[in-house]
């Protein structure tokens, strides 16, 4: 009977490497995924290792004349539509083939010095750090569109809430720039996984190094990495340069998640904060009425696939063994970039919509001004004026406010000097010394808010001041970027001159 599975198994899978089930589920997958990532940065990484071996003399140079024309030849389109193939095990192995096809056995010492291990891992780490600069560009992007419109907001009066309460007027800019604080942390920690991540394994070989004569200082700089990764089998088992990298990107997304869980609220014709514009609103197929904010709502749930993607990386590095070993690999590699590039859209997707959809000023206001929330302010005032303890003035507000819960108000437009006076006497036993006008002033929001002016409120000039900073503080976010992205393009330029001179 067993026999009879053993047949049938073998008849349907094949007797050779690789089984029929082996390729469709691992290598198909694997070689997909490396024909549209890795071919560039594979020949870099060939043409930089060919220059170092022939400085280092490991090559003669007519060897690498003739090995760096058969890199020439390669026709790196034809791979990138070519279906995998049994023939060979991986990319890498069909590369090798095809230049020891046009430049003859001399074009096997271009693996002198080097392995699959460290080269499958600087390509890692070098398809990342591409990927990590478009993100962080792109969140740069968004933080400006949030700049833009907390500046156009800085007097636009609102509740804050708290344990989703009712608590305090403040701005909507004040608001947004909660938000534009934490997308500064999201980059710093982005800034600190492309450190992590922008180091050399090459040289590492296998595990080992080699007992060849090569530079691996050289490589870090053909190859516009800032580091090595000293101890080579940390190079080549490492992975938490990718969990770090997938932490940060999780973290990234569950940030924005919590504002557009807010905004989704915000969007409901019960709050009426404001109004989607047409592009980012969906109508009804039997409800004429309807707009529905679909664009926050897939912001929220692919945010949330964001995090499920990143959780999928961090969970196929638990429990491996600290060695090269696939599961930190080719498998992993394709949930972190899926998770980056959709990031990279919702980014997109968020700042348009923030920047383009219109407040509800007039509403917000009218709320924050038919509410209890500006209590604390008169109870701060009733301090100053009264030279009586907070706790007390606390006492008196708390006071007046049951009284008019106790009639069914629900707003402080019922709040009177009057009452407040009945209050005072009961708890302080004397009289209100502050006047009618200055008590009825300490209960408008934008009295409120114009008073707080220490860092971090929301007064106007306070928050102009803050947004200030933070358009200050682009221009060195945008510097860094620029600075890596072109370490990298100089590196890719030098790299082709070498490949001139060989093909001169």
């Amino acid at each position: 009977m067993f026999e009879d599975f053993r047949n049938k198994t073998q008849q349907e899978d094949g007797m050779i490497f690789p089984s029929n089930i082996y390729r469709k589920v691992v290598l198909q997958p694997a070689y997909d995924e490396a024909k549209k990532n890795f071919l560039t940065i594979m020949l870099q990484i060939n043409i930089a290792h060919l220059k170092m071996l022939e400085e280092q003399g490991l090559v003669k140079k007519e060897e690498a004349t003739q090995i760096g024309v058969a890199l020439k030849k390669l026709d790196l389109n034809y791979y990138r539509i070519q279906d995998y193939s049994p023939q060979y095990e991986d990319l890498f192995f069909r590369i090798e083939n095809k230049l020891i096809e046009l430049a003859g056995d001399v074009a096997g010492n271009l693996h002198i010095g080097r392995s699959r291990n460290d080269m499958g891992i600087a390509i890692y780490r070098m398809t990342l750090r591409k990927k990590l600069l478009e993100l962080m560009r792109e969140l740069l992007t968004l933080r400006d569109d949030l700049i833009a419109a907390a500046e156009e907001h800085v007097d636009t009066i609102m509740i804050g809430y708290t344990h989703t309460q009712q608590a305090q007027p403040t701005t909507f800019a004040h608001y947004l720039k909660a938000v534009i604080d934490q997308i500064d942390r999201d980059f710093e920690r982005m800034q600190h996984v492309y450190k992590t991540v922008n180091r050399s394994s090459m040289g590492a070989a296998a595990l080992t190094t080699t007992g060849f004569n090569i530079s691996r200082e050289r490589m870090r700089d053909l190859l516009a990495f800032d580091d090595i990764i000293e101890n080579a089998w940390d190079a080549v088992a490492g992975a938490d340069y990718i969990a770090e990298a997938a932490s940060t990107v999780q973290l990234a997304a569950l940030n924005l998640g919590r504002t557009s869980q807010d905004f989704l609220l915000w969007a409901t014709q019960e709050f009426n904060a404001f109004i989607l514009a047409s592009p980012y609103v969906q109508i009804s197929s039997i409800m004429p009425q309807k707009r529905n904010p679909v664009s926050i709502e897939h912001t929220r749930s692919l945010l949330s696939s964001v995090v499920g993607d990143a959780s999928t990386v961090l969970q196929m590095v638990h429990n491996t063994p600290f060695g090269d070993i696939v599961d930190t690999e080719d498998d992993m590699q394709p949930y972190l970039w899926r998770a980056i590039d959709r990031l990279i859209g919702i980014y997109k997707l968020f700042g348009s919509l923030v920047v383009t959809m219109d407040v509800n000023k007039k509403k917000l206001l009218d709320r924050a001004e038919n509410s209890f929330a500006n209590v604390t302010e008169l109870a701060d005032t009733l301090v100053r004026s009264e030279g009586i303890s907070f706790r007390q003035s606390h006492n008196i507000v708390s006071k007046c406010i049951k009284v008019l819960l106790a009639h069914g108000e629900e707003s402080l437009a019922s709040l009177t000097w009057g009452l407040a006076n009945t209050q005072a006497k009961i708890v302080t036993g004397k009289a209100l010394v502050i006047s009618e006008d200055d008590f009825y002033n300490a209960l408008k929001p934008e009295f409120f808010v114009s008073v707080r002016t220490l860092l971090g409120g929301p007064s106007p000039l306070t928050m102009q001041a803050s947004l200030d900073r933070a358009k200050e503080n682009a221009k060195h976010f945008y510097e860094w970027i620029n600075q890596k992205e072109s370490s990298i393009v100089n590196a890719e330029k030098q790299l082709t001159s070498f490949m001139e001179e060989w093909n001169q």
